[in-house]
């Protein structure tokens, strides 16, 4: 597993950290800006690569999920390195429901600073973040790469989300 800290990259934010903003096409004419999505939480799955087998399965999970997540208000984001057009064939063949965001080019810039870059093989990590209504990580997981990890965390994150502070 790589470590972004030895490789003069960014650090995985911590819990409570602002989650790093950016702006990555969905389509090649459409861009998602994380910022502009505040209000609500987001999801971040980063993901090796289209076409793996366990990314597939990863990523079909998620998609029938998403109306758990969207009990939450939830927003859904995967990203990899792949291109938009490698997005575009592989939701339309997995029949997802939620946006591939492409951190191509520069390749794997957001990856990096979510310190969920693996240089070695230039892919993005296994990687979840749960971002709150305020644009906080409030919970994230690095999963190894060949290891689907499954909504469980992802739901439990919101559901805390969710739930009444205490302060």
């Amino acid at each position: 597993m790589s470590n972004p800290a030895t490789a003069g990259e960014h650090a995985m934010p911590k819990v409570g950290d602002p989650a790093p903003d950016f702006t990555l096409h969905s389509t090649p004419d459409q861009c998602v800006t994380l910022s502009e999505l505040s209000g609500h939480p987001v999801i971040l799955a980063f993901y090796p690569a289209d076409w793996s087998p366990v990314c597939g399965d990863e990523l079909a999970l998620f998609n029938e999920v998403l109306p758990e997540f969207r009990r939450y208000d939830a927003e859904l984001m995967g990203i990899s390195v792949d291109g938009v057009w490698c997005h575009a064939a592989f939701a339309r063949e997995r029949k997802l429901h939620f946006p591939l965001l492409a951190d191509f080019e520069p390749k794997g810039a957001v990856s990096r600073r979510y310190g969920a870059y693996r240089f070695h093989e230039g892919t993005s990590e296994r990687a979840l973040f749960v971002i709150d209504h305020a644009g906080l990580v409030a919970w994230h997981y690095l999963s190894p790469v060949g290891i689907n990890p499954g909504a469980d965390g992802v739901l439990t994150a919101l559901e805390r989300l969710s739930q009444p502070r205490s302060d």
